[in-house]
């Protein structure tokens, strides 16, 4: 092959792994590859929640900057982190088949969720946030930032009863605490669970590789739930979950977009044929946004603008 491709990705546990997955795919392909490491903004700024920071792409955008200079070829990503709007001359190459999508609960033990008492969960994200919320009203979430071994290490070093994870990410550098309770009732985030894999435009050679790593059907369900997650944002940050499931020719879709703490939801579930499935996540936003959603969106922004 004529010539190295050149592997961007960021420097935690979790997307080493997913980097270094990617290079054996194409190794195996016969292509030469090497991994660069590289620190996001989103992994050196920890004291401040994600959404406080404002900025979309917070894990993607060193790697994008890297890629636009020319010092590397392609970078590999959680795709839920990816923002909708790639940089410009920057495209979506692969999106390899897609892992497990739900949420879980690590916990210290669980007796407390069957209590009516006070508890404290930990996440950084406003979608779980949100819908942990909603169904204990009575419990505390507070902030938790940092790759994964950290966020594991702080949920012990705290008195947190629990902290919640995407099951994804443990399983694939092997932390997954057995008795972690699987949470079947959170709707995850659009596309969680899924590896992208991004590269230049004008770059043939490299894209022609990646080709051959994509999964149709991962690359159509993340595209539903992108595109429903696209069509109801308009740039702001919020407790948004959507999740895309291809079964026997047909799609199954389920969205939502609750308010920040957790009580307004509205929420939306599709049913149609594989071959119908174009435009399916944006008809679900207009839905969404027509059955009230408008309102909420606009609320949500306005509540976020408040903390900045």
């Amino acid at each position: 092959m004529s010539k190295i491709i050149r592997i961007g990705t960021r420097d935690s546990e979790l997307a080493l792994w997913q980097a270094t997955t990617v290079q054996e795919k194409l190794e195996k392909l016969g292509y030469d590859t090497t991994l660069v490491p590289t620190k996001s903004m989103g992994d050196q700024v920890l004291d401040k929640p994600l959404y406080e920071l404002g900025v979309t792409g917070i894990f993607t955008k060193a790697l994008d900057v890297a890629m636009l200079q020319g010092q590397i070829d392609i970078a590999v990503h959680s795709m839920k982190d990816v923002p909708t709007q790639l940089p410009k001359g920057i495209v979506q190459a692969a999106v390899l088949e897609r892992a497990i999508t739900h949420d879980i609960l690590v916990h210290k033990g669980s007796s407390f969720l069957e209590s009516s008492g006070p508890a404290t969960i930990a996440t950084g994200s406003l979608r779980r946030k949100a819908q942990w919320l909603n169904r204990y009203p009575n419990h505390q979430v507070v902030d938790l930032r940092g790759n994964v071994n950290t966020r594991l290490i702080k949920l012990i070093e705290n008195d947190w009863q629990g902290a919640i994870f995407a099951q994804a990410g443990l399983e694939r550098i092997k932390l997954l605490p057995k008795d972690a309770i699987y949470l079947d009732w959170m709707i995850p985030a659009p596309a969680q669970g899924a590896m992208l894999v991004v590269a230049m435009e004008k770059d043939k050679f490299t894209r022609d590789a990646l080709a051959k790593l994509n999964d149709p059907n991962s690359e159509l369900a993340t595209k539903i739930e992108r595109d429903f997650l696209r069509t109801l944002e308009g740039g702001c940050t919020a407790p948004i979950g959507a999740l895309a499931q291809i079964k026997d020719q047909k799609v199954f879709f389920e969205g939502v977009v609750f308010s920040l703490d957790g009580k307004q939801k509205i929420d939306i579930k599709k049913e149609v044929k594989l071959a119908e499935a174009k435009g399916l996540g944006e008809t679900c936003a207009k839905e969404v946004l027509a059955k009230g959603g408008d309102k909420l969106m606009q609320q949500i922004r306005n509540e976020n603008s408040a903390l900045h």
